[in-house]
């Protein structure tokens, strides 16, 4: 899964963004029972997660 860029998430509208976190939610619930430590990719799917929350409070 390719790293989202901030100034592609803020190109993107707010039902987008929802769907792409819902998207992301899954993704991680999956990365966590494949492995039993955090690895890379649960990292960079919560930081993209925290992205998206990020912007969507404004």
């Amino acid at each position: 899964m390719p790293a989202l860029k901030t100034k592609d998430l803020r190109k993107m509208s707010e039902s987008e963004r929802e769907k792409k976190l819902a998207e992301l939610k899954i993704e991680l619930v999956k990365s966590k029972i494949n492995t039993s430590k955090t690895g890379p990719k649960t990292k960079e799917i919560k930081k993209i997660i925290a992205k998206i929350l990020t912007l969507n409070k404004k």
